[in-house]
């Protein structure tokens, strides 16, 4: 019985989490704390998505209450406003001189992801000459997908978030396959095309590779690991090597499962696992002292004293942790019953149809302005597509019929549907007005795909840069836009909404709801 009990004590001992797995679970479910959302389907938009996780959690994930560092940075390159690239690469520089890899090893949620995958019982590769080489890909990925592309785009005045858009598998998972695998949002299958098909194949891949290999992505491909690699060495917080007491046994080396030439260099995340093998306790934390002053431990003249300062020691360590555990465990619950019990995650307009934003006229004759029928329309000025001197506003179009269509050349379901469009501009040409409003994603293929298809059309096709600066798509956001594309609708002679849909509208419901409207 008493070796029973022995064998269930250590078998609990050795399959409890450690500190480092308790603070990367903690940091995800705070980063994460919307978790509403995986119910709603929703994407949160609240105030804090002005705020960057450290860690690579995407934006569109349904549970996340903040930003990406990495997408925040790439759309910062293509405004308008000179302060916000230097604004992210401060706060990026600041994470990593205060943190470096550590992040990497503790705070992001992919990593923990990565990590639960290796897990999975399965012949490992071990690192070795080719993956030490390898892991230099993820600054050439850092150089032309998060600085370069975006930076050419950028010139163009159309944000390109290339990594995000080509590459990021946290972005495909944490945000695509768990918005695609909500029932309400079924209609977003309409939207997958060849895009998709290759960032889901790249996830799937990264997934399996993560089995096998030990943080796949982080070693060879992250460029938000690159970043914060560069600082690891004057990180405030982090692994830090004594000199004076290594004797070159190479067993820290030896145990890490990432590709370091030496403890704390720039593919070190800070894991911890060597300082229990280095056999002279060469290998600490640097700045522990800020939380725990050092004691008079090795300075003790006898055994007495030593273990009194041993004692007084770890009760300093026990109240520390005791305090640290409380404050992050009210930070959680806090933020766990703000997000999900308190109503912070409407975006500006969402249920409030006069919300700001437009240039739209009020007079006593027409309704307050919004974006569900019965409202009048929101009015900016859009840049006319091949002619970006040009603009066209909604409220030039008053005493015609306005057909307006979201689209983009990457959307199947929008490409399809267009010759209807077409068609209705043409056989009520003089009564009714079609504009079609093109995505800001890839706008710069707009230009080239209408004088291909439709280089006689009677559309007015427009790009969404509703305001100068804009690296969203505003003018879709404010007339009810979430996800869906394509989305369309109709307005009467006075700018009033009278119907709205997301995904395909076909020919006959256009032409049902416009007569509705000229018949009246």
């Amino acid at each position: 019985m008493k070796s029973m009990l022995i064998k269930i004590k250590n078998w609990f001992s050795n399959h409890l989490p450690t500190k480092r797995r308790l603070i990367q679970v903690y940091s995800a479910l705070l980063f994460n704390a919307n978790l509403k959302g995986y119910i709603s389907g929703d994407i949160f938009k609240g105030i804090t998505k002005n705020v960057c996780t450290p860690g690579l959690n995407c934006y569109s994930c349904p549970g996340a209450v903040t930003s990406c560092p990495l997408g925040a940075l790439q759309n910062a390159f293509a405004s308008s406003g000179k302060r916000s690239p230097y604004y992210m690469l401060g706060i990026i520089m600041l994470l990593g001189i205060m943190l470096g890899r550590w992040i990497c090893g503790w705070l992001c949620p992919f990593g923990l992801f990565q990590d639960l995958m290796y897990k999975i019982k399965t012949p490992k590769l071990k690192k070795n000459r080719f993956t030490k080489v390898l892991s230099y890909f993820k600054y050439v990925i850092l150089v032309f997908f998060v600085v370069i592309v975006p930076l050419v785009y950028a010139f163009k005045d159309f944000p390109l978030p290339a990594f995000c858009k080509y590459i990021c598998p946290a972005g495909t998972l944490g945000g695509a396959i768990a918005l695609l695998i909500n029932p309400a949002n079924a209609e977003d299958f309409g939207m997958l095309g060849p895009l998709f098909t290759w960032k889901f194949v790249l996830m799937v891949s990264f997934i399996v590779g993560a089995v096998f290999i030990y943080r796949v992505f982080c070693r060879f491909v992250c460029p938000l690991g690159a970043i914060y690699g560069i600082f690891n060495k004057i990180a405030i917080f982090g692994i830090k090597l004594e000199k004076k007491k290594c004797i070159d046994c190479g067993k820290c080396v030896s145990v890490c499962k990432m590709d370091i030439r030496e403890v704390g260099d720039h593919e070190c995340i800070n894991c911890g696992e060597c300082m229990a093998v280095c056999p002279t306790k060469a290998i600490s934390w640097r700045g522990s002292q800020i939380i725990l002053p050092e004691n008079e431990i090795e300075a003790a003249a006898t055994a007495k004293e030593k273990n009194a300062a041993i004692e007084k020691r770890n009760k300093k360590k026990k109240a520390v942790t005791i305090t640290v555990a409380s404050v992050l465990a009210a930070i959680l619950i806090g933020a766990i019953v703000y997000f999900n019990f308190i109503d912070v995650n409407k975006p500006d307009g969402d249920d409030t149809p006069a919300g700001e934003g437009g240039s739209s006229e009020s007079d006593g004759n027409r309704p307050e302005v919004g974006y569900k029928p019965g409202y009048s329309c929101f009015e900016y000025d859009l840049r006319l597509v091949g002619k970006p001197s040009e603009t066209v506003n909604i409220k030039d179009l008053r005493g015609k019929v306005v057909v307006i269509n979201f689209w983009g050349t990457w959307c199947t379901p929008c490409v399809q549907e267009l010759p209807h469009f077409s068609e209705v501009a043409e056989e009520y040409e003089g009564e009714v007005v079609v504009l079609t409003v093109h995505s800001v994603l890839d706008a710069d293929t707009a230009a080239d795909y209408v004088s291909e298809y439709f280089p006689s059309s009677k559309m007015i096709f427009a790009l969404d840069t509703a305001e100068e600066g804009a690296s969203a798509d505003l003018y879709y956001s404010k007339l009810g836009g979430t996800r869906y594309y394509p989305r369309t609708l109709i307005l009467d002679e006075n700018g009033v909404i009278t119907f709205a849909k997301n995904n395909q509208v076909s020919k006959d419901t256009l032409v049902a709801e416009i007569e509705k409207i000229l018949n009246k």
